[in-house]
């Protein structure tokens, strides 16, 4: 196995179980669509994390069924035709919940880390 493969595998379990939390995150300043929303992830967290249609579309459209999540067609950067998604009410009780719980479990892992 080549250690590029083996990153790229680390990175994707990185990213399982707080894939809602990040779009959660990121719809809650702006409407986006999917593809905007994967590219935005690479973006800020400069290529660490990154998500692939196969796990974001799904996810989009499951929080989509769970009411955090809202939609609408409109026309993307590059003129296409696009879903774009907002957050709703639920989806900001949501969001501050899993944030709580966010920094909660990196607290507790940092404390490991520095501890002797």
């Amino acid at each position: 196995m080549k250690a590029g493969e083996t990153v790229k595998r680390d990175r994707s379990d990185l990213l399982h179980g707080t894939l809602d939390l990040l779009v959660l995150r990121l719809v809650h300043d702006e409407p986006m669509n999917g593809y905007a929303l994967g590219r935005r992830i690479e973006s800020v967290t400069n290529d660490a994390l990154q998500v692939d249609e196969g796990s974001l579309y799904p996810a989009l459209y499951r929080m989509e069924r769970k009411g955090l999540l809202a939609s609408s067609w409109g026309t993307s950067e590059n003129n296409r035709r696009a879903k774009f998604y907002r957050i709703t009410r639920a989806g900001r009780r949501r969001l501050s919940l899993e944030r709580a719980k966010w920094s909660s479990f990196a607290s507790a892992v940092e404390k490991i880390l520095e501890s002797s």
